[in-house]
């Protein structure tokens, strides 16, 4: 089985509202890496057991699949909830699997991404691209200014028609990275490379990128959660 880890750290936000969650299904396992919109004790407990079942989903049934069937009943939840859903926990997501013998599947809601390291070369590859405002704007050639990352148009419960659930495959091999925006975009503002943290075994690698993450955030850091696997081949 290929070898992973995990790390976080809380940044300057009152709650640990990521969370990450790995499962085993005949030889099929699943990572999953979830960021909570909020920092509230109810949203850090919903995003973990969100987590684990959104690993389980995606374990059995691939990952497009998997975060369409959590994401349906989480956002039947909110849509039974009628007002009071603006103030019940959501989450963005990503989620990765690995089969033997088969592509990897990732499949994402939101601005949590998925990289990839391949084994024979030091060039980091985004395999993801983000629901948010920014993009949207950067979509049409627009500036999309300073605060437009900070909106999110798909998250794991949106009950808008048409929700983006985005999904992709790629090589079966060298080193996954699922990332929270709070561990990439620290760095991405001081202009530095992810890649260049992803340096050793992938505990190491996951303290060293968080930790820069927090460092460059500063006073207001968010969440910052990675989860490193290497996946071999």
């Amino acid at each position: 089985m290929p070898i992973h880890a995990t790390a976080q750290l809380i940044g300057g936000r009152s709650h640990q509202c990521d969370a990450t969650a790995t499962y085993t299904y005949r030889g099929t396992r699943a990572y999953a890496l979830l960021d909570g919109i909020g920092s509230t004790e109810e949203v850090q407990t919903w995003t973990q057991t969100a987590a684990r079942r959104l690993a389980r989903a995606a374990a059995y049934c691939g990952a497009p699949v998997g975060l369409r069937a959590v994401h349906a009943v989480r956002a039947a939840e909110l849509a039974r909830a009628d007002w009071y859903a603006e103030y019940m926990p959501k989450a963005v997501a990503v989620v990765a699997v690995a089969a033997p013998g088969r592509d990897l599947e990732v499949a994402w809601c939101g601005d949590a991404r998925a990289y990839q390291l391949p084994a024979t070369t030091e060039q980091l590859s985004r395999l993801t691209t983000d629901h948010n405002r920014r993009q949207q704007l950067l979509d049409m050639d627009v500036d999309p200014g300073p605060y437009s990352r900070n909106i999110v148009t798909s998250y794991l419960g949106d009950t808008s028609p048409h929700v983006s659930i985005g999904s992709v495959t790629a090589p079966n091999s060298g080193r996954l990275l699922l990332a929270s925006d709070g561990a990439y975009e620290p760095l991405e503002d001081a202009e530095l490379t992810v890649a260049n943290y992803l340096v050793g075994p992938p505990q190491r690698a996951a303290r060293t990128l968080v930790s820069a993450a927090i460092e460059h955030g500063g006073s207001r850091a968010d969440n910052a959660t990675v989860l490193v696997v290497d996946l071999g081949g």
